[in-house]
């Protein structure tokens, strides 16, 4: 982390050199289509789409943007909402209440810039983007090329969000906008709120501009899962030897590091045909295929995210402008996870007179009884905040009528802190019957009664039936801060074909830290009711009946737990000094770049005909200190880890038509890898479901960047002022992904009497790929309608991907071989429709997205299933409408995933191995917006 002699350096080379920031963008040189092109100004809808069209139009890259309507008047709660409609972007991982991750062209490698600044979050190398809500922003770039001035890190793209600056105003300007947001299975009515106020005035010394831009958004969620556990073998009626009917086969009889009688995590899993037999003592045996385990999640919570943009600039002279920046941007969650967990392997009674259902022609148990099952009730409460700040000195001279020169240096500062306090409650129940995949995908449970007692074995919500278990109580920190410089000169030139040139230099200064703790203890063993009656938190209405499935139960309440830790840390014997938190690495890296690029113009075969060549070269080497929180006392290792890269870039437009372009362009880009992944040491994650085995993950500190080769090549019609049709076609050669090992040890912790199983991951630059695709987008608002449809238009895009990933297959650690995916997260196809009606007062947009399913990880290699696990198709109908009371005051109304869809993966076969499905809520929201 940064000593405060370096920050006061950084200011007094800031306040001496004068030098100032202007974001050295690659549109920023002059040539004739710029200087004569005419830019119809439009409000509303279609004015936002033409204003995104022009930037896509006059840069040089390949970039497409989203641009607000009017000040403040995104209608998305963030920024990864706000992207879904941009062409080649992919928005997943909805949860508590919105989407959380954005992807550009399926990877999710992409680096978030504001005002052309890198920022992070904590000790990570990238922002949470949710974090940024979408009331302080002016628009957003994606960018799907880089030149040579942008930062060369982000295989997938960058995305560059900018904030309002008083110069983007001609005069003063106040809006005020609020929101409630209805979360439908929340049942709560959130608030959202932003207040805009800027102004520019003339002095004696020079123009001045102040701009306050601050938000507020809190949001109540509520998100429901059913999943069904990992498939593990089981003998079937007719056992072998030694084992009884329907007994649970594991890997060596809990040793896996000797002859295991079935490997777990095989890529496509055992064999799940009917017959399909193991090696029992040398005898093949027929074998069921079944779930260990199914449970349910009932989360909810409260998020706030409060955020501010606090912008100065002055204008001394023609020559001259500087600007300071301070962005903020915060987070606050509590959230409740109350969690219901069966195991559903027991092999004690066994009715053989009903045995269990499978699916036709296989081995894979569809139905089944379980007897006297072991299972738990978690109340799990996490409680988390972030505070990030970045601030910013900068400006831009022109030194002569041909050189311009330009020149930022920002400081920031991420810290994140968390706790996690966690209670089980279990038993034995009397029975239970399931169907592991009873409405497509979804499980159904049914608990059954026990007739020979007066208690309702059936009745989860019966504290009286519950044992008091485990607890846990755990927390983390983790910090980054940043200083940075940036220096950008420009010079307009006439010679060698040449119009102008861009160099520039960067240099970066990084900390990361990150810290954990864990405490716990035992089971007390007695009735979850002989403990206070506030500890109880009962659900309700799980599901909302969309599955056959218990709708409510009985865990503890992890804000009772939390708003009462000492007497609970007192219970369990958990000491003052189990809470201290201990550091898993502390990490400097310093970072050079420096970039030439030179834009260029000419005519080709009577068409105009320029481009845009450059080079960037960049630099790392980190320094690095890890701890091994296993060993006791602490053991301490040091590494460096360095790189460098020369990344071209060349881009070439030609002008086939007055408003028909064609673009080709060849790039290269990094990822570095996160710090996280660089820990050396081996944390071991102990055996809590009694499986046989734990797990452990280490880091490898000789990590190298990921690099990809970009190739690009597009068709731009630009038929109307507000319309435009293209078309991109696209290739990306990676090389270095970062994939995970895999071996078996034995480990012997401080509180073991003797070693135990591990299966450890370890992370090496071992997998290689290519993307290839094509993009289509549409914006057209037709001419010549009857006059009630006047205004009506249409935003489209479609995207078709290809990909392969050479996943490296290990043996006991050692590297055997490949086999050929699909990479993560990619689908092969997803389109993106938004229709369009806007009139003098008011306007309205509906929008439909829909994604393939897609490869989304590698399931723990501890399993019989398929190591893939795939999500289904994804899709979300969302409704927006304005509508303008006066000409200074707006309401709004909007709704999102209206269709109230499920999201499920699956383990590589989506008819047989089905996995976890989940209920997200639908938002409404009214909202009003005056300014003046």
């Amino acid at each position: 982390m940064f000593k405060k002699t370096h920050i006061a350096s950084a200011i007094i080379m800031a306040v001496t050199c004068q030098f100032a920031y202007a974001q050295q963008e690659d549109n920023t040189s002059v040539n004739a289509e710029k200087d004569d092109m005419e830019v119809i100004v439009v409000s509303g809808i279609r004015g936002s789409l033409n204003k995104a069209l022009n930037i896509k139009r006059q840069s040089f890259q390949v970039v497409d943007a989203i641009v607000a309507e009017d000040i403040g008047k995104f209608p998305d709660n963030n920024v990864v909402e706000a992207l879904q409609r941009v062409t080649g972007v992919q928005v997943t991982d909805r949860g508590a209440g919105e989407v959380n991750t954005v992807s550009i062209r399926g990877l999710t490698d992409v680096t978030t810039t504001v005002n052309g600044r890198q920022i992070f979050t904590a000790a990570g190398r990238n922002v949470a983007l949710a974090d940024i809500p979408a009331a302080l922003l002016e628009s957003v770039d994606v960018y799907k090329t880089r030149s040579s001035s942008q930062v060369g890190s982000g295989i997938a793209g960058q995305i560059d969000i900018k904030t309002q600056r008083p110069f983007n105003f001609d005069g003063s300007k106040v809006v005020a906008s609020a929101r409630g947001i209805y979360q439908e299975q929340a049942d709560e009515l959130d608030p959202n709120v932003s207040l805009l106020a800027t102004n520019r005035w003339e002095s004696g010394v020079g123009e001045f501009g102040a701009l306050v831009n601050v938000s507020y958004g809190e949001t109540h969620y509520r998100d429901q899962n059913i999943a069904a556990g990992a498939m593990v073998p089981f003998m079937t009626l007719n056992p072998a030897a030694g084992y009884g009917p329907l007994e649970r086969i594991f890997p060596s009889n809990g040793n896996v590091s000797e002859s295991p009688i079935w490997e777990p995590g095989l890529e496509n899993g055992l064999p799940f045909q009917q017959g399909s037999t193991l090696n029992i003592n040398g005898v093949p045996t027929e074998y069921y295929l079944s779930r260990d385990a199914v449970f349910a999640s009932d989360y909810t919570g409260k998020r706030e995210r409060p955020a501010a943009n606090v912008a100065f600039q002055w204008r001394p002279n023609d020559d001259s402008q500087y600007t300071f920046e301070a962005f903020y941007n915060g987070y606050r969650n509590e959230s409740f996870n109350s969690l219901s967990f069966t195991f559903v392997d027991w092999w004690g009674n066994v009715d053989t007179q009903n045995p269990p259902v499978t699916f036709d022609g296989t081995n894979i148990i569809k139905e089944r009884y379980v007897d006297a099952p072991y299972g738990f009730n978690s109340g799990d409460l996490t409680v988390s905040k972030t505070d990030s700040f970045v601030y910013a000195l900068g400006g831009e001279w022109a030194i002569t009528d041909t050189f311009n020169l330009s020149s930022e240096i920002y400081y920031q500062d991420s810290q994140y802190e968390t706790e996690f306090l966690a209670m089980r409650s279990d038993r034995v129940a009397y029975g239970l019957n399931v169907d592991f995949n009873d409405k497509d995908g979804i499980s159904a449970l049914e608990y059954v009664d026990n007739p020979d007692t007066p208690a309702n074995e059936a009745d989860l919500t019966d504290t009286a039936q519950w044992n008091v278990a485990e607890l846990y109580d755990n927390g983390g920190a983790s910090k980054g801060d940043a200083l940075t410089f940036t220096l950008d000169g420009e010079l307009f030139v006439d010679n060698f074909g040449f119009d102008g040139m861009q160099f520039g230099v960067r240099y970066d200064k990084r900390g990361a830290t990150d810290s954990v703790r864990e405490a716990g203890g035992n089971a007390l063993g007695q009735p979850f009711g002989s403990l206070d009656a506030g500890l109880a938190a009962v659900n309700n209405g799980f599901f909302d009946g969309n599955a056959n499935f218990p709708s409510s139960w009985v865990a503890p309440s992890g804000n009772y737990i939390y708003n009462n830790r000492s007497q609970f840390r007192e219970l369990y014997g958990i000491q003052a000094a189990d809470l201290d938190l201990e550091n898993t690495f502390d990490i400097d890296e310093t970072s050079y770049a420096a970039y030439v690029q030179g834009d260029f113009s000419t005519t080709l075969f009577g068409r105009d005909f320029d481009g845009q060549v450059g080079l960037r070269y960049e630099r790392a080497k980190a320094e690095m200190t890890f701890f091994d929180i296993n060993q006791n006392p602490t053991a301490v290792s040091t590494a460096e880890n360095s790189s460098s890269s020369w990344l071209p870039s060349i881009v070439v437009r030609y002008h086939l038509a007055e408003d028909f372009i064609a673009r080709a362009a060849y790039t290269e880009t990094i990822r570095r890898p996160d710090f996280a992944q660089l820990n050396s040491f081996i944390y071991y994650t102990e055996d809590v479901t009694n499986i046989g085995y734990g797990t452990a993950s280490s880091g490898n500190p000789d990590l190298e960047p990921v690099e990809s080769k970009n190739y690009d090549l597009t068709l731009e019609w630009y038929f109307a002022v507000d319309s435009s049709l293209y078309g991109t076609l696209f290739k990306r050669d990676i090389e270095g992904f970062v994939f995970d090992s895999r071996s078996i040890v034995d480990y012997q912790g401080p509180d073991d009497t003797e070693p135990y199983p591990y299966i450890l991951s370890q992370p090496d630059n071992s997998s290689n790929g290519t993307l290839d695709g094509l993009e289509l987008g549409l914006v057209y608002f037709p001419d010549n309608l009857p006059d009630w449809l006047m205004g009506a238009g249409i935003q489209a895009s479609a995207t078709f991907l290809d990909s392969s990933q050479d996943l490296p297959i290990y043996e006991e650690g050692e590297l055997t071989g490949y086999t050929s995916r699909d990479m993560f997260g990619v689908s092969k196809s997803s389109y993106s429709t938004v229709l369009i009606y806007e009139r003098e007062d008011f306007d309205m947009r509906l929008g439909y997205v829909w994604r393939d399913n897609f490869l989304n990880n590698y399931e723990a290699a501890q399993f019989a299933n398929p190591l893939g696990v795939y999500r289904r198709p994804e899709q979300s109908l969302d409704f927006q409408l304005s509508y303008d009371v006066t000409e200074n005051f707006m309401i709004t109304f909007d709704g999102t995933n209206l269709t109230e869809e499920l999201a499920q993966t699956y383990y590589e076969y989506p008819t047989t191995h089905n996995s976890n499905t989940a209920l997200f809520s639908r938002t409404f929201a009214l909202g009003a917006r005056y300014s003046f």
